[in-house]
């Protein structure tokens, strides 16, 4: 496991929150900035508060990542956090992307991330792209060709943003088939915003990571259906493929639930409707294996 403070057993990260975000900056999003590094700090320690333990920020490449305060924040608060290099979707960048993204991603992963402040330049642990809705236009599939050489190149695991929930068979078809990647290296963001249960069997049945992460989009079919695909892929057999998260991207959603929701609500929740072994299972095991990678280079 790629931590910013550097490489650790998979263990060390307990109790975690696979999916979330500490910083972030879009054009898409503005006015909801997360820029206050005293204010993620609050949120680590509430966190941390009810057990949590490790968190992976998903913020890609050029989203206001600071990954120098990443090891600030890890630093003061204890909790392990992995970072990201990657790219989003076109529409939340003003500049053009790099011109050699693998590169790119490959040099984040192996040397350091870019934008690292008071000679903090840690290493992401995680590549992290995007799909389109019900489909993969030509800039989904340049970044994650990218990804794809990048992840044999290094080894690191490739995280994905489903747009809606949408379109995991194409991602799966392009990095998997086409590009060779593992499917237990491709972790599939988002799941629960489509809740197809039928759609979100197929995927597992693929072997790749099952994302839920949505206590921040209340206005998604998220929590209101979450524990019946929950409980669903657990009696089909893949529980030890889920993973949960917060994905708090905005301002709002700090507000409203935050990075804390996470081991305050949603875990305690998971251990009453499921059973403990579940909750430990998804919030433990799982995402120690999914973030433990037998690195490269």
């Amino acid at each position: 496991m790629r931590t910013v403070e550097g490489d650790l057993p998979g263990a060390e990260l307990g109790v975690c929150d696979a999916h979330d975000h500490l910083f972030l900056r879009s054009p898409r999003l503005p006015g909801e900035e997360l820029s206050d590094a005293d204010a993620a700090e609050q949120q680590l320690r509430a966190y941390a508060e009810h057990g949590g333990r490790g968190l992976v920020q998903w913020t890609p490449y050029g989203l206001g990542r600071r990954s120098g305060a990443l090891v600030e924040l890890a630093r003061r608060t204890g909790v392990r956090l992995v970072a990201a290099t990657g790219l989003h979707q076109a529409q939340h960048y003003a500049e053009e992307p790099p011109s050699d993204p693998a590169e790119l991603f490959v040099q984040e992963l192996t040397v350091g991330m870019r934008g690292g402040v008071c000679g903090e330049s840690p290493r992401a642990g995680l590549i992290k792209v995007a799909g389109d809705f019900h489909g993969l236009g030509p800039y989904a599939r340049r970044s994650m060709a990218a990804a794809a050489e990048a992840h044999h190149a290094t080894g690191a695991p490739i995280a994905v943003h489903l747009e809606l929930g949408t379109a995991a068979t194409d991602v799966l078809a392009f990095l998997c088939d086409q590009r060779e990647v593992p499917p237990s290296s491709v972790l599939l963001g988002h799941l629960g915003r489509c809740p197809d249960v039928r759609m979100q069997r197929e995927a597992a049945r693929s072997g790749a990571w099952l994302v839920f992460d949505g206590p921040s989009r209340t206005h998604h079919a998220t929590d209101c259906r979450l524990f019946d695909s929950l409980a669903d892929l657990v009696q089909q057999g893949h529980g030890n493929q889920v993973l949960l998260g917060g994905d708090t991207v905005t301002a709002t959603a700090r507000a409203e639930t935050g990075v804390p929701y996470v081991t305050r609500v949603l875990r305690p929740r998971v251990a009453r409707e499921l059973g403990e072994q579940v909750a430990r299972q998804f919030f433990v095991g799982n995402p120690a294996r999914a973030f433990t990678v037998q690195w490269k280079s």
